[in-house]
């Protein structure tokens, strides 16, 4: 695992959470534990902080970024992503904030100062512009996204079902 010290700062794991030593995590960033960060994504936090929460897994190839404080934007732009969250393959998250139990679909970008509520389920390759949320309960799909339906009770399911996956396999990468 390549965890990295930057400007003073140490990546902070939480127990269980694993890096795979083909990811990179940098700076200002805690992971919570039973975080999963899989081959080839680049976490950092250099120039402000990254929080993932219990149980969010980032798969392979996922890039997350920050913004750094600015006279204009005293805070500038941390990402905070929360718990039972699941990236998938290639997302760029840069900036923003993902709350609990969302999927992002493979390819998507997400910019800086956009929220994506609690339930939301982003299709592969949907764009978020800056500022703007997304409310959940949702599918958005597009670029921009855009309110597609709303989800079913199996979909919303599907966020605790995905997260607990990924917590289960990254034991299994873990084991000797």
């Amino acid at each position: 695992m390549s965890l990295r010290s930057f400007g003073g700062h140490t990546p902070q794991l939480g127990a269980r959470a694993f890096v795979d030593e083909a990811a990179v995590v940098i700076g200002q960033v805690e992971l919570a534990e039973d975080v999963s960060v899989w081959p080839c994504s680049v976490l950092r936090g250099d120039v402000n902080r990254i929080r993932i929460g219990a149980r969010t897994n980032i798969q392979d190839g996922c890039i997350l970024h920050v913004n750094q404080p600015t006279p204009d934007k005293p805070a500038g732009d941390p990402l905070s992503i929360g718990a039972d969250v699941t990236v998938g393959h290639q997302v760029i998250l840069h900036g923003c904030t993902i709350e609990d139990r969302c999927l992002i679909g493979m390819d998507s970008l997400v910019m800086d100062g956009a929220v994506l509520h609690h339930g939301v389920l982003l299709a592969a390759g949907s764009l978020v512009s800056p500022g703007k949320e997304l409310y959940g309960g949702w599918l958005w799909a597009g670029r921009p996204a855009k309110p597609v339906r709303e989800l079913r009770p199996e979909e919303m399911a599907f966020f605790v079902q995905s997260a607990a996956h990924y917590a289960e396999l990254k034991d299994a990468y873990r084991r000797p």
